[in-house]
């Protein structure tokens, strides 16, 4: 029995071999038709509401990712996160926006997405905006989700408006060796400059 023990663990190490080659060449195959990008800086530095007596700290990028994920792969197929240097028909770079008014006790969500082309061409723009009645001292979470849900889906209803956005999208990517890869998103052209608004 022991003299067999390299032999089955040779066997092992081959299959696992093949297995991972086989991953690899499924993955590189598979391109999305759509890179979502949201700034690290959304995950890592969080934003402050505040009301009289409480203010609540959270990061946007997480919420936001959550929910713009499932919506925009139920719509466009195969959609993910940017990672280094992927490329697909179009990259959306998703920059969301948080407003909390303690007086009328009003959350004002905001979602804008700049969609390019694989290229780097700027497409459009796309703004959802909402209006949320909610507590910030009762579950201010689920207050600030449901705020960016709406966001999101107004944003979407734009986008899926936009006949010139949904034939970039259904139309295979020619030359993925000529797309601007997905960690250029932040050089590409945006329409409009924005610096530390709130």
């Amino acid at each position: 029995m022991k003299k067999y023990i390299p032999h089955i663990l040779l066997a092992l190490i081959l299959l696992l071999n093949l297995n991972a080659e086989a991953d690899e060449a499924s993955g590189a195959n598979s391109t999305p038709n759509m890179l979502v990008y949201i700034q690290p800086v959304e995950y890592t530095n969080p934003i402050k509401l505040w009301h009289y007596y409480r203010d609540y700290w959270f990061y946007q990028g997480p919420v936001v990712e959550h929910l713009a994920m499932p919506k925009l792969t139920q719509l466009y197929g195969a959609v993910s996160l940017c990672e280094s240097n992927q490329s697909a028909n179009t990259l959306v770079w998703l920059q969301p926006r948080m407003f909390y008014n303690p007086q009328v006790q009003v959350f004002y969500g905001k979602v804008t997405a700049n969609v390019y082309t694989g290229v780097g061409k700027l497409v459009g723009t796309y703004v959802g905006e909402s209006k949320q009645h909610g507590f910030l001292d009762i579950k201010p979470d689920y207050w600030i989700e449901k705020a960016y849900a709406l966001a999101i889906d107004e944003m979407i209803g734009k986008m899926q408006a936009d006949n010139t956005l949904q034939a970039l999208i259904n139309t295979p990517q020619a030359n993925s060796a000529n797309a601007a890869p997905c960690s250029m998103v932040t050089l590409l052209p945006t329409p409009k400059i924005r610096a530390m608004s709130f």
